[in-house]
């Protein structure tokens, strides 16, 4: 799981850091987006750097050992976004590069069968499968998922953490917001792509249960886990954690279109990521980020790019697809878009990216991580959809 580095420090550095306010060129930048042969240029350079630094993660800080197997989530949602370069891209390096990796591990999905972090990869598959891989690489996630339907978990999903240390219980279900980003769309487009309407029926049954219990309907957003529901930041406000609400925001964008446009659920999906964007629209910062806790105070906030990376994604498919109206959404798009653009460090990594967590922490210009490459890449590719050819 996403261990903080203790929610003592977190919130003294969170209130104390001061960022000040954007300068007026900023906070009126016109609504403009790049050309698409700049986007797809920055898309691919991001996603030839993080391929180039894949093997030594000395620059990760606080790397775990898991960090270097792609089926764990952190390196997982790079793979995530690398397809969405792949799909964009005229050179077959991406492609190959995820064939081979698919090839290696035997398509499989990751160790703990329940555990939704361990089933994101499983997008990566079902997208090797389309592209030259073939129904093999369906074979083993197709048998997990079989193997977990035939044993549905039904405890509750209230986070309580093993005195004795390790997963809690309930993350064998999805009691933790960031798996509606690992799992859910994963099952749905196993699906949509196999016939079997069994794993989206499973999908959408655990997607009401995580969100009855960790919406906040007043606010419009995610609590993390259970144990945020009473804790507030260092000015009283509820807790809410930008990346947590960028897994959920983006999964939907990934996830809503592997339903058909007649499928019974699409409208329930539909109203909630139209009420989330619509929360977050104000919630961005004058320079284009949004803050580590969303409801904090905006000009002593930190820049961070992993949230507002995959808010930019949603966003961007949300306008290409109809949902959100471009005039009112294309500004926090093209604000998002330059400010992930301006955390691109000299030496090529992306900086700002808040280290693995489960809560807003700390974070710093040198600070990257595979996950937020990831957003990065999912974010530019959205926004190329929308730019001008």
């Amino acid at each position: 799981m996403r261990i903080g580095f203790g929610w003592a420090l977190a919130a003294l550095a969170l209130a104390t850091a001061y960022d000040p306010p954007a300068p007026a060129a900023i906070r009126q930048a016109p609504a403009a987006l790049p050309d698409r042969a700049q986007l797809r240029a920055s898309i691919e350079r991001m996603a030839d750097w993080q391929l180039a630094h894949l093997d030594n993660l000395d620059y990760i800080p606080l790397a775990r050992p898991s960090t270097k197997d792609p089926r764990d989530w952190q390196q997982a949602a790079f793979w995530v976004g690398l397809t969405a370069v792949a799909d964009r891209s005229a050179s077959p390096r991406y492609r190959d590069a995820i064939l081979a990796t698919g090839h290696k591990l035997g398509w499989a999905l990751g160790g703990r069968l329940y555990h939704a972090d361990d089933h994101l990869i499983g997008a990566v598959w079902l997208w090797a499968a389309r592209h030259g891989a073939g129904e093999d690489a369906l074979k083993p996630m197709r048998a997990s998922f079989d193997r977990i339907l035939a044993k549905p978990l039904d405890h509750d999903l209230l986070f309580i953490a093993p005195p004795q240390g390790g997963d809690p219980e309930c993350t064998t279900r999805w009691c933790w917001c960031d798996a509606l980003f690992m799992a859910p769309p994963t099952l749905y487009a196993l699906s949509r792509q196999t016939g079997d309407k069994r794993y989206a029926a499973f999908a959408h049954r655990e997607f009401l249960a995580t969100t009855d219990l960790l919406f906040d309907r007043k606010e419009s957003l995610y609590f993390r886990d259970s144990r945020f529901f009473a804790q507030r930041g260092a000015h009283g406000e509820k807790l809410f954690w930008s990346r947590g609400n960028g897994w959920v925001l983006s999964g939907l964008a990934r996830l809503i279109p592997e339903l058909a446009p007649n499928d019974p659920r699409r409208p329930y999906y539909v109203k909630l990521f139209k009420t989330m964007a619509e929360r977050l629209l104000p919630l961005q910062r004058a320079n284009g980020y949004w803050p580590p806790s969303l409801l904090a105070d905006p000009n002593r906030s930190a820049d961070e790019t992993s949230g507002t990376g995959f808010y930019v994604h949603g966003l961007a498919w949300g306008i290409k697809a109809g949902l959100l109206p471009r005039d009112r959404y294309l500004p926090a798009v093209a604000r998002g878009w330059a400010a992930l653009e301006r955390a691109v460090q000299p030496d090529g990594r992306l900086g700002w990216v808040q280290q693995v967590s489960d809560r807003p922490d700390a974070v710093n210009a040198q600070d990257t991580q595979l996950y937020g490459v990831g957003a990065y890449l999912l974010a530019g590719a959205a926004v190329y959809d929308l730019a001008e050819k």
